[in-house]
C-alpha cells in the first residue's frame, strides 16, 4: 500500500528502480580510477544522500519496514568515504572545503539531515556498530538541546547542549518533550501540523528537498519527490515514549516506522485508473 499522499504505483516503482540503478552505477564509478579527483568528495556525499532518498522512496511506496535498514550501511560508507577524500583533497590543494555542504548543526540543512538519520536509526534499531559510526559522523555533541537529548536516549553519556539551534520549528518539539504527559499528544500533533510550513526558508537557506513535489516549483513529473516525512517526530516518540495517536494518518507523519508489523497507519488511497474521463479533464497526473 502506498504510504505517501502523492504518486501512483507507477511513479514509485519507476523512481525507486531508477535510484537503485543510479546507486549501483555511482558505486562502480567510485571503484574505478577517477577522472576528476577533486570532485570525488562531493560525489561520495551525494551518494550518501541517494541512499537516504532511496530509503524514503521505499517507505513511501509501501515496502516492508524491516527492509529499510538495509540502506543504512551504504549511506554510512559513502559519507565516511566523502570525509576521507575531502581531508586528502583539501590538504593537497590547500582548500577550506571541497564539498557543497555545511557540516555544521547550526546550518538547518545539516541539522535536518542529521536529525532524520538519528530518527531512522532509532526507529529501525540499526546495529550498535552502525549507530556508533553515525554518531561519529554527526559529531556536534553538546551543541543542541533537542538533538542531543534524542541521541542520549540510546547513547546515555551524550553531553546535552543548552541552546536550541533552530527554534522554528523545533521549539514545538522540545516543548512537547518537556510537557506533562497528558499534554504531549496534542503538542506533538501541533508540531507535525506546523513542521513543513515552519521549515520554509528563502534562497540558499532553503532545504534541499523542500520544493520536491510542489506543483509549481518542482512538480511530481520531475521525479525528485520522495515524500515529506516528519522523521523528527518519530525520533522523539521512539526516544521518549510519546503518545503519537493523534498524528496517525497525518500526511507528514511516518507512523509505520514505529509499527513494522502493521497494520499501516496511513489512509488507504484509491488509485485513479487511466481512462477517457481522466484524459479528457487532465486529472490522471499520478
Amino acid at each position: 500500500m502506498i504510504r505517501a499522499p502523492l504518486g501512483n504505483q507507477k511513479y514509485w516503482d519507476e523512481r525507486t528502480g531508477f535510484l537503485s540503478n543510479a546507486i549501483d552505477q555511482k558505486v562502480e564509478m567510485l571503484r574505478a580510477p577517477s577522472a576528476n579527483p577533486t570532485y570525488d568528495p562531493q560525489f561520495s556525499f551525494d551518494l550518501s544522500k541517494y541512499y537516504l532518498n532511496l530509503l524514503l522512496r521505499c517507505y513511501s511506496r509501501g515496502d516492508p519496514i524491516h527492509e529499510l535498514a538495509e540502506h543504512f550501511p551504504g549511506l554510512l560508507d559513502a559519507w565516511e568515504l566523502s570525509n576521507r577524500l575531502a581531508a586528502d583533497i583539501c590538504r593537497e590543494h590547500k582548500l577550506e572545503t571541497c564539498r557543497d555542504w555545511s557540516f555544521d548543526l547550526a546550518n538547518l540543512n545539516h541539522y535536518n539531515w542529521c536529525f532524520w538519520l538519528v530518527g531512522l536509526a532509532l526507529a529501525l534499531e540499526i546495529p550498535e556498530g552502525q549507530w556508533r559510526r553515525l554518531l561519529a559522523l554527526i559529531g556536534g555533541e553538546g551543541e543542541d538541546a533537542l538533538l542531543d537529548r534524542v541521541i542520549a536516549s540510546r547513547a546515555p553519556s551524550r553531553r546535552i547542549g543548552s541552546v536550541l539551534l533552530h527554534p522554528k520549528p523545533y521549539a514545538r518539539l522540545l516543548k512537547t518533550i518537556d510537557a506533562p504527559k497528558a499534554q504531549q499528544a496534542a503538542l506533538l500533533k501541533a508540531f507535525v501540523d506546523h513542521w513543513y510550513a515552519e521549515l520554509a526558508r528563502r534562497g540558499k537557506d532553503e532545504l534541499w528537498w523542500y520544493i520536491y513535489g510542489d506543483p509549481l516549483k518542482h512538480p511530481l513529473e520531475k521525479g525528485s519527490y520522495f515524500g515529506r516525512w516528519c522523521i523528527e517526530a518519530v525520533a522523539a516518540v521512539k526516544a521518549f515514549g510519546l503518545d503519537d495517536s493523534l498524528c496517525l494518518g497525518h500526511e507528514h507523519y511516518p507512523g509505520d516506522l514505529l509499527r513494522p508489523d502493521g497494520p499501516s497507519t496511513h489512509p488507504v488511497r484509491t488509485e485513479v485508473k487511466s481512462g477517457f474521463w481522466q484524459r479528457l479533464f487532465g486529472r490522471d497526473k499520478g
